[in-house]
């Protein structure tokens, strides 16, 4: 059952998304229930896709990496 929904969107970013719409084949009032259905759903089970498998385990890390102090270094290096 569908039902009508009336929002208010930045009059720019409704004409980049009719764009996109319409290069991607797709109707704008899909689009958007297409990216609420993904963003409601809870514990989500979609399989892994291929190419994400291929990328899973290829970079080993040293043991007591310390993601976020890699993280902040790489900010302060870029930004200060």
């Amino acid at each position: 059952m569908t039902t009508k929904l009336t929002l208010t969107i930045e009059k720019d970013v409704i004409e980049r998304a009719k764009s996109y719409a319409k290069v991607s084949g797709r109707s704008l009032s899909e689009l958007i229930e297409q990216y609420l259905d993904t963003i409601t759903q809870e514990n989500s089970t979609q399989p892994i896709s291929p190419r994400l498998k291929k990328l899973i385990g290829i970079v080993e890390l040293p043991k007591g990496f310390d993601e976020k102090k890699e993280i902040k270094n790489y900010l302060e290096k870029k930004y200060l």
